[in-house]
């Protein structure tokens, strides 16, 4: 599938007043706050919408800037990529954190040790 077939799903999608991520599950989230008391239905649709539309940017974003487009496929590392280089996705960082293996991590700890004994 080409870039520019992605793009185009993505603006049709975009258009279009269906909604596919469940609604009663953005409420669930949304009434999880303390500070929400009531939901008025045109702002769970807005809110909804919203929510579908920046995962699909998000998606698309690491698509392209990914190594999965010779395979049509996209990865967590893809995600974790775009969200530590692209400014827009910077407050993602804690929440799509780089994968390191286990003895990296012990050894950037042990490191850090050292460095402070010193």
């Amino acid at each position: 599938m080409s870039e520019k077939n992605m793009e185009e799903k993505v603006e049709n999608a975009t258009n279009t007043k269906n909604i596919s991520l469940p609604m009663s599950r953005v409420r669930l989230i949304m009434k999880s706050s303390p500070d929400v008391s009531c939901i008025n239905q045109d702002a769970l649709f807005l809110t909804t919408k919203a929510t579908e539309l920046f995962v699909q940017h998000l998606a698309l974003s690491s698509y392209k800037n990914g190594s999965g487009q010779e395979t049509n496929t996209l990865s967590y590392r893809d995600l974790a990529n775009t969200a530590e280089e692209t400014e827009t996705f910077q407050f993602l960082t804690d929440i799509l954190p780089k994968k390191i293996l286990a003895r990296d991590y012990l050894k950037s700890l042990e490191d850090m040790e050292k460095d402070d004994d010193v």
